[in-house]
């Protein structure tokens, strides 16, 4: 039976830690399978992957593709349909074809760590940026019954995106809209933007950090560094944080399960 092969899509890679976590599952589980990093310059190498790569099984989708693969797949889970970005991919295969499908375990898995992190806190949320990791965490904020606005840097451009053309404009703010009023009306703040990830460790999102408070809940999706900016900044003002090392950790395990269902799918009928 040809290795199982399993991957990362995006581009860059070099922050990732997923090929270490499943490498080091596949060890000590005596699974016999690898995990490689496909760095794409462009969502079209996509279709030459799948090629060239015979024996993939499944992969994991990280910036800036979440929503640009979207079109290369057959089918979407009811979930990812929802979000409009995709961070997992499973494979069906029979002897003469291939049915890729696209699920989104950020949702789940970020709803997960975000209900231990507020425990039972409902209010005001600002979710920066507006990618695919940003429509999982408004997904699962709108759905948990906070008030959720969203930073951008461009409201032109959401205006210009046909795919937001259905979403209310009043839940999207400019950054320069952030301001004291704004982040003192403010309970939780989710970066969702790769902003202050490895290697530009020194990038801080354009949020008056100065504002920031005790009272404040940060959650930083990025996990590598561990302590960005933006923590650095809550944690000298005794704000509550957290990275995104839990979620990355429950996302993982959530694809590795469609993986296994999918695995046993040798037909579509």
């Amino acid at each position: 039976m040809a290795l199982r092969k399993y991957g990362l899509i995006g581009l860059p890679l070099e922050h990732s830690f997923s090929r270490l976590y499943f490498t080091e599952k596949f060890s000590a589980e005596n699974i016999e399978a690898e995990y490689n990093l496909y760095p794409l310059k462009h969502p079209d190498e996509f279709i030459q992957l799948i090629r060239s790569e015979g024996n993939l099984t499944g992969l994991n989708v990280t910036i800036p593709y979440k929503e640009a693969i979207i079109p290369f797949l057959d089918e979407l889970s009811p979930e990812a349909l929802a979000i409009g970005a995709v961070n997992t991919i499973s494979f069906r295969k029979n002897r003469e074809s291939l049915w890729l499908c696209g699920h989104n375990t950020d949702a789940p898995a970020f709803e997960s760590e975000i209900q231990h992190f507020t425990e039972k806190i409902k209010g005001n949320a600002l979710v920066l940026g507006n990618g695919g990791a940003a429509k999982a965490a408004v997904y699962v904020l709108n759905k948990l019954g906070w008030n959720v606005k969203q930073l951008v840097r461009s409201m032109e451009k959401i205006r210009n995106t046909s795919s937001e053309s259905d979403l209310k404009m009043e839940s999207f703010l400019s950054y320069d809209q952030a301001d004291q009023k704004l982040l003192k009306a403010t309970v939780l703040i989710v970066n969702a933007t790769p902003v202050g990830m490895y290697p530009e460790v020194n990038g801080l999102p354009p949020i008056p950090v100065e504002y920031l408070s005790k009272k404040h809940l940060i959650f930083d999706m990025i996990y590598n560094p561990e302590t960005t900016r933006l923590i650095q900044s809550g944690n000298d003002c005794g704000a509550k944080t957290s990275n995104g090392m839990g979620m990355l950790k429950k996302q993982a395990e959530l694809s590795w399960k469609i993986w296994q269902i999918e695995n046993n799918i040798q037909v579509i009928e």
